[in-house]
């Protein structure tokens, strides 16, 4: 019995030990979490937390857009401002590009606000703006955080006049030591946003009540910067140790060989893994890199569903009803290597039971994809879609095989309306063909009109010639420096 129990301590410390130096964030014991589903829910809590601020408000997230949602929650940032709190906020340039400028936050600097925008194209960094500030991050106080996959945009809400619905999205707010480690994150996306760390401002200094246990959940917040990739360990390991059910949402998936080579092996393991990703993406080329992995998941005994709603911008996970992932981290590249991100991992079964039926109301509304001559496996009755998706537009085309592709596709949207499945053909070689479509057009424009070609190629040149000598100068003055400091007087 001793033996046993010492076994079982060992296993647990191994696992734990495993997921702490995987993700590098530790075990932080005493956090409440409640779960929030969709915009309009993240938006009435985050307004009232601001609205209730006494001493600070870190703001970070990927869009904030000049619309009805932007100007509310600028008005209410302001407000504060002239009320005495300190407020600091971080916008990422390539998320807001088009949707709302640097102007935009004049009001708040003026009421002594303090912005940053993160990331601005910039000499001496060729590839430097590739790297975004992916985060939403609302900290008020150091006593309540959210984070999530929500951003600060009326389009989350859908459009009620043309009966589009609401964004499909998921995050959380957090009480309790939590709270701290989600500041130090946005501390350090300060500072490398701007000259400067925080100010030494009394507003900010934490009272000494402050990091008591405000209920029994214990998580780790993983605050990601490129090139560290502790999410994608992450995932992988959970991946590796998930011994019954392994349940993603991803509004981008991008399928890289390692992480889908550890999904296959837990299915064939035996594990119950599912999918679930946009039907209709805000970002079509991704939909199709997505789709055109879906084959190899499906082979393995992986389920996949896609949505049928007007947009699933949620990222999370829920294994074996005990752990849970929520917050702004894609399973793709991008998020896992080059993007600041932060997530939250719950170790807590009550949370991760309210995430799996949520989870499973989710595929309520979804249709799921399965290959040519499969037969839908016995399991959970609901997984079936009560509206189908809207038929994708038709390309246009006149030889018999576009047509017997367009005759596939209507048959299996009249399929997916009955049965709720939809049946993956080998004509689904949408990317394929796009890029065959780009690689024509691209060779005719360089035939006919090379220097429509020229141009673009002479200033992507001009740009890294730019960015290569101020890099050389730098590193000139910085050897010259280091030369002057090694010379003993």
């Amino acid at each position: 019995m001793n033996l046993h129990r010492s076994t079982a301590f060992s296993t647990r410390q191994f696992a734990e030990q495993a997921l702490s130096r995987s993700a590098g964030a530790p075990l932080i014991g005493g956090n409440a979490v409640d779960l929030l589903i969709d915009a309009q829910a993240h938006f009435d809590a985050w307004l009232d937390a601001i609205g209730k601020a006494k001493r600070h408000v870190f703001l970070e997230n990927y869009i904030v857009r000049n619309d009805r949602i932007g100007q509310a929650f600028l008005a209410a940032l302001v407000e504060r401002a002239r009320a005495g709190v300190f407020v600091a906020v971080i916008a990422d340039w390539a998320g807001c590009l088009g949707q709302s400028r640097s102007s935009f936050w004049n009001p708040l600097r003026a009421a002594g606000g303090e912005v940053r925008i993160y990331n601005p194209p910039r000499l001496g960094s060729s590839f430097g703006w590739i790297s975004r500030d992916h985060r939403k991050v609302l900290v008020v106080d150091g006593e309540v955080g959210f984070l999530s996959g929500v951003c600060i945009s009326e389009k989350w809400l859908g459009e009620p006049a043309r009966d589009v619905p609401p964004w499909r999205d998921t995050g959380v707010m957090l009480r309790g030591p939590a709270v701290t480690e989600i500041e130090r994150a946005f501390t350090d996306s300060w500072r490398d946003a701007g000259p400067a760390g925080l100010p030494d401002d009394p507003r900010i200094v934490h009272p000494a009540h402050e990091g008591t246990q405000a209920g029994d959940v214990d998580l780790r917040v993983i605050a990601t910067q490129p090139s560290t990739a502790g999410m994608y360990r992450l995932d992988q390991m959970v991946a590796a140790m998930a011994t019954k059910t392994l349940w993603l949402t991803d509004a981008y998936f991008v399928g890289v060989a390692p992480y889908v080579q550890a999904l296959s092996a837990a299915s064939r393991d035996g594990v119950d893994v599912r999918l679930l990703v946009p039907g209709t993406s805000d970002i079509p080329m991704v939909a199709g890199m997505s789709r055109s992995g879906y084959r190899p998941l499906l082979k393995a005994g992986i389920r996949v569903f896609e949505w049928n709603g007007s947009m699933l911008h949620a990222k999370t996970a829920v294994a074996d009803g005990r752990w849970a992932r929520v917050g702004s981290s894609n399973l793709n590249i991008a998020s896992w290597l080059s993007n600041r991100e932060i997530d939250v991992a719950i170790e807590n079964a009550a949370f991760a039971q309210q995430l799996a039926a949520q989870y499973e109301e989710d595929l309520e509304n979804a249709t799921e994809i399965l290959l040519r001559g499969s037969r839908r496996r016995a399991g959970n009755e609901r997984m079936r879609s009560r509206t189908p998706r809207p038929p994708r537009p038709k390309h246009g085309g006149g030889s018999s095989s576009r047509a017997a592709a367009g005759a596939l596709r209507i048959a299996n949207t009249v399929g997916a309306a009955i049965t709720h499945h939809r049946v993956l053909g080998d004509t689904e070689s949408g990317p394929v063909l796009a890029g065959a479509l780009a690689a024509i057009v691209l060779t005719t424009v360089a035939v006919l009109w090379p220097a429509v070609i020229a141009w673009p190629l002479a200033l992507i040149g001009a740009w890294f010639a730019v960015n290569l000598t101020v890099n050389w100068f730098a590193l000139r003055r910085h050897r010259r420096k280091n030369a002057a400091d090694d010379v003993v007087p």
